[in-house]
């Protein structure tokens, strides 16, 4: 069984992918932590392959605030190929915007897919 830094790989996904407004920076990022044909699961949308997750992440920095920033909350935990972080969103320094959890499933030692799941806003 192949040793996988989860934590470590899961936190460069959110700070280097998530994180990066500079699309070349970003796809520089993406393409080495994930597979060649990874797929990204987001609630509303898929995105199959480099170019298509750069996109997509695009597309979801493009409608956040440009102060927003992804932090983990704690560290990533996985094993058998499966991993799991926490993370928020907002402004620096601010209220909390949104949370959620990524669990991305590797091979390889790069991530093949990656799962966004967004909690509920609580009333």
């Amino acid at each position: 069984m192949e040793s996988i830094n989860y934590n470590g790989r899961m936190q460069a996904n959110l700070v280097r992918v998530f994180g990066e407004r500079d699309a070349g920076r970003r796809i520089a990022a993406i393409r080495e932590l994930y597979a060649e044909d990874a797929v990204l699961y987001e609630p509303d949308a898929v995105a199959t392959g480099h170019i298509a997750i750069n996109g997509a992440v695009t597309a979801l920095l493009s409608s956040l605030p440009p102060s927003f920033a992804f932090t983990a909350i704690g560290p990533a935990v996985g094993h058998h190929g499966v991993g799991r972080l926490r993370w928020q969103s907002g402004p620096p320094n601010g209220p909390v915007a949104v949370t959620g959890t990524d669990v991305a499933h590797f091979e390889g030692g790069k991530i093949q897919t990656l799962h966004v799941f967004i909690d509920p806003a609580v009333a």
